[in-house]
């Protein structure tokens, strides 16, 4: 997320200079083209974070230059959606004279969707009594008149105070169909629509109709899982994390679809059960041996896939791979070896005006 005022920066000369980067970059593992894929110049980012800085009676956001630590007061946020810099000055002008909700006040965070849903998270250092309570109920109700759909939560050391839901229901548009994707407070989403539309459609076009199943290593929210599911017979998703597997399941049911198995297990956990290395009880419930994947998606943290997760997706015929991080893609890339051949890549300009680059890239497995 950029602290910077992007109204002064140029859009398409960073995107140039990030398309000439990773031109010299995938020179390395033998990728000579690829597809560019650009972002909505402001007001693509649907989630954003601000620090609250209290100077004497006044009261703003802030974000920090991370290379000086210098504090950069935001008034308003152009990289995010128009219903965050809605929001934005919403809750600050309603906190800043209200002392049982600014005190010790020190974070806002905001996830918002294009359908005009929203949760705004406030974070305390202090706990959050019976007062503050009845405060924030009185906040939450005024925060009503700017979305559709609004979800107030408290947070302080042990301590989550819920007005509403958890989670919003955003539409995804993949292929001229429209998906709901659940999208849970503090759990992982994609944070720009828009590429992320265009993410999901490059690898539904490369993923292809198939009569074989789908393997997908971290499947967050079923981001990717439910858009592919009617290409493949059966899709088997694994993801760790407790509130993304629950938003990848009800996802499925209100999309209904009925072809989906997600799994509550790490990548590391999934390989090793694959491999007859470790029991459980989750791994038998699935039934993995039932699956015929040839294909597999992953879209790994930033650290890209360990050893285990390496020889784990070396058996499958196609690999469709997502980074977040050119360095752990090309270094897996590498891994993989001449086994198999890159036969299409992108990047997707999900951060714009950052260094931060999203890629995918297609290898296919030689016979």
């Amino acid at each position: 997320m950029t602290y910077k005022a992007i109204a002064d920066l140029d859009y398409q000369k960073q995107l140039d200079e990030k398309r000439d980067m990773m031109r010299r970059r995938y020179t390395e593992v033998g990728i000579t083209g690829f597809e560019v894929f650009p972002s909505e110049p402001t007001h693509y980012r649907m989630r954003a974070e601000f620090r609250l800085w209290h100077e004497g009676d006044d009261l703003y956001y802030i974000m920090f230059n991370p290379e000086t630590r210098e504090k950069v007061r935001k008034d308003e946020f152009l990289p995010g959606s128009r219903l965050i810099n809605k929001l934005m000055q919403a809750v600050r002008d309603y906190v800043i004279d209200k002392p049982v909700l600014r005190q010790k006040l020190f974070q806002v965070d905001f996830l918002t969707t294009t359908t005009q849903q929203a949760i705004v998270s406030v974070l305390y250092h202090r706990a959050l009594d019976e007062e503050w309570q009845a405060a924030a109920a009185e906040l939450h109700q005024h925060l009503q008149q700017y979305a559709d759909v609004l979800h107030l939560i408290g947070r302080a050391r042990k301590q989550k105070v819920v007005f509403g839901e958890e989670y919003v229901t955003e539409q995804v548009r993949v292929n001229g169909k429209t998906y709901q994707s659940i999208q849970t407070e503090n759990s992982f989403t994609q944070p720009n629509a828009g590429i992320n539309e265009k993410m999901i459609e490059w690898a539904s076009r490369h993923a292809g109709n198939t009569s074989h199943d789908l393997l997908e290593l971290y499947c967050g929210n079923g981001n990717f899982t439910l858009p592919l599911a009617k290409q493949f017979n059966r899709v088997l998703a694994t993801e760790i994390s407790k509130g993304s597997v629950n938003a990848a399941r009800r996802g499925a049911e209100l999309n209904r679809i009925n072809n989906v198995t997600v799994v509550r297990m790490s990548a590391e956990e999934f390989s090793q059960a694959m491999q007859g290395t470790l029991s459980s009880r989750r791994a038998e419930e699935a039934n993995l041996s039932s699956f015929n994947c040839k294909t597999v998606l992953v879209d790994p943290p930033r650290a890209g896939l360990d050893e285990l997760a390496i020889q784990l997706v070396r058996q499958y015929s196609r690999i469709i791979y997502i980074s977040c991080n050119p360095d752990t893609l090309i270094d897996n890339i590498k891994a993989l070896g001449k086994e198999f051949k890159v036969t299409s890549a992108a990047i997707f300009d999900q951060f714009p005006y950052t260094d931060h680059i999203e890629s995918g890239v297609i290898l296919e497995k030689l016979s």
